[in-house]
C-alpha cells in the first residue's frame, strides 16, 4: 500500500501534538535570514496543508507540492479566511519539482526530507530547489537526527483517538540507516464501522555533515543549524534540528 494512502484521512487527528503554529512563528523568524523580502512561499511535501495554511494566513502566497493525492484531498478542504490568498497545491515528487516561476523561500517539514532514503533523488530535490528559489531567497527544513532514529529501534507506539486507532512499530536498520515505520490503523467508517489498513513508512538517518555538502554542492550558502525551534545550535540530545541556507 502507498504510503499515506490511508492514513491521509486520519493524518490530522494523529498529529494533534505537532505545535503546527509554534513551527510555523519559527519558520518566520528564519525567513529573516533571506536577503530578499518574502512574498511567496513554497511547502514541499506539505501535506494535509495545515502548515501551509498557517503561513498563508501570516501573509505569505503560498504553493504546497505533495506526492500524495490523498493528502493532498485533505489539504485542499481546508479553508482560509476571507481577504487571504488560498494556496496553490501541485501533486510532484520532491526530486520532480516544477513550478510556474521563482519563490523567495522553500519550507519542508516534519522529517519530509528523511523520507528521500537515496542520495541520488536527494541531491536532485535539493537542484530542483536552487532552480526554483529565487537567489537571494532561504531553504528552511527540518529532520530527524540519526540519534532519535536509531533510537526508536524496536519501539512499539499507540495512538488512539475517537475514530483511529493507530499502532506502529520501528526498527532501525545500520546498515541501510533507514528507520521503517510498520503502521498499523484501525479506522471507524461512516458507518460506524473500523475498517483495518498497514502501511510502510521509511526514513533515513541522514548525517548534518552529509546535508550540509550536499546543499553546497547544490549551490545553496550561508549553511546553518538550529536547535528544534530554538534560535541557537542545536544540543547533542536533539531529536529535531532545522536548517536554513541561502540560495546563491
Amino acid at each position: 500500500m502507498n504510503c499515506y494512502e490511508q492514513l491521509a484521512r486520519s493524518y490530522d487527528a494523529l498529529t494533534g501534538d505537532v505545535a503546527y503554529e509554534k513551527r510555523a512563528a519559527f519558520l518566520e523568524k528564519l525567513m529573516k535570514r533571506s536577503r530578499i523580502p518574502v512574498r511567496t512561499v513554497l511547502d514541499l511535501a506539505c501535506g494535509t496543508g495545515t502548515m501551509t495554511v498557517l503561513l498563508a494566513r501570516a501573509g505569505y502566497e503560498l504553493i504546497g507540492v505533495d506526492f500524495s493525492e490523498d493528502m493532498l484531498a485533505e489539504a485542499a478542504q481546508k479553508t482560509v479566511p476571507e481577504g487571504v490568498i488560498p494556496p496553490v497545491y501541485l501533486q510532484q515528487r520532491m526530486e520532480e519539482l516544477d513550478l510556474y516561476g521563482t519563490v523567495e523561500a522553500a519550507v519542508c517539514c516534519l522529517d519530509s526530507l528523511n523520507y528521500i532514503t537515496d542520495v541520488r533523488a536527494l541531491r536532485r530535490t535539493l537542484r530542483r530547489l536552487h532552480l526554483f528559489v529565487a537567489p537571494g531567497g532561504v531553504f528552511l527544513f527540518d529532520i530527524n537526527t540519526p540519534k532519535k532514529l536509531q533510537e526508536l529501534d524496536g519501539q512499539v507506539f499507540l495512538d488512539e483517538q475517537e475514530d483511529v486507532y493507530c499502532v506502529w512499530r520501528t526498527e532501525f536498520d545500520r546498515r541501510s540507516r533507514i528507520c521503517i515505520y510498520g503502521m498499523d490503523l484501525f479506522q471507524r467508517t461512516a458507518k460506524g464501522l473500523w475498517q483495518r489498513s498497514a502501511e510502510e513508512h521509511r526514513e533515513r538517518a541522514w548525517e548534518v555533515a552529509e546535508l550540509m555538502a550536499l546543499l553546497h554542492e547544490a549551490g545553496f550558502t550561508e549553511v546553518r543549524t538550529w536547535g528544534d525551534c530554538k534560535l541557537r545550535a542545536p544540543g547533542p540530545e536533539e531529536g529535531r534540528i532545522y536548517f536554513s541556507c541561502i540560495r546563491e
